[in-house]
């Protein structure tokens, strides 16, 4: 099961995603089309908060990896979910190595639960 929540951005039409549970099997379709519904009503997805998900199978990866190729941020915490976020980032459109690294670096933020 998967839990989708939206909550309104820091600016007009800005919209965030608070994911629970399992991102896998038909969860994924879910998700797919909350961010469609988004673009429908001319909102735009600029976070998606991962600290409440259990799983990520191979199909939510790279649909995390083409939200976060379109300029998602995803946020991250736990074992699991840091590193699937840093296997998308090592996958990303942006080169590691490059002058970029800043950007890189702050398009993934990992919380540390305590």
């Amino acid at each position: 099961m998967l839990k989708i929540t939206e909550q309104q951005g820091s600016e007009p039409g800005c919209m965030s995603l608070r994911l629970e549970g399992r991102l896998a099997g038909p969860w994924i379709e879910e998700l797919s089309a909350s961010c469609h519904q988004m673009s429908v009503k001319q909102r735009r997805c600029v976070m998606i908060d991962l600290t409440g998900v259990t799983f990520i199978d191979a199909e939510g990866k790279a649909l995390l990896t083409r939200l976060w190729q379109a300029g998602v941020e995803l946020r991250a915490s736990g074992c699991l979910t840091r590193c699937v976020i840093e296997e998308i980032r090592g996958g990303g459109r942006f080169d590691s190595s490059s002058k970029n690294d800043d950007k890189v670096a702050s398009r993934v933020t990992q919380h540390n639960e305590p």
